[in-house]
């Protein structure tokens, strides 16, 4: 489960910013997860109860902003809208898609005390 250690280094992204902001109190946390990132939506919000507990987080609420997946066909040009990683291009039908959007992981904003 990767989900853990993604959430553990989101643990260390808030103390970094609690340290340059000088906030004690984090009330909550906004993901955008892209809907290529291999990421289980319910996984994250699992690890992340687990592993704010006791910390500036504990019972910060996270919100998970899903973002759309893109990518670009090289057989016919076209940057199209994929749901799942391993799609053809919707436009002709390649498998020779490389992802432009949608994969990413990251700590959009906070709302801290």
């Amino acid at each position: 489960m990767h989900e853990l250690s993604l959430c553990e280094s989101v643990m260390r992204i808030l103390y970094q910013e609690a340290e340059k902001h000088r906030f004690h109190r984090v009330k909550t946390v906004r993901l955008q997860l892209g809907a290529l990132s291999c990421v289980a939506p319910e996984a994250i919000d699992f690890c992340f109860k687990a592993v704010s507990k006791g910390t500036l987080a504990d019972g910060a609420r996270l919100e998970l902003l899903r973002e759309p997946g893109a990518a670009w066909c090289a057989s016919c040009g076209e940057t199209v809208s994929i749901k799942e990683r391993y799609d053809p291009c919707p436009t002709c039908g390649s498998y020779e898609l490389h992802v432009s959007r949608g994969d990413e992981l990251r700590v959009k904003d906070l709302e801290v005390e």
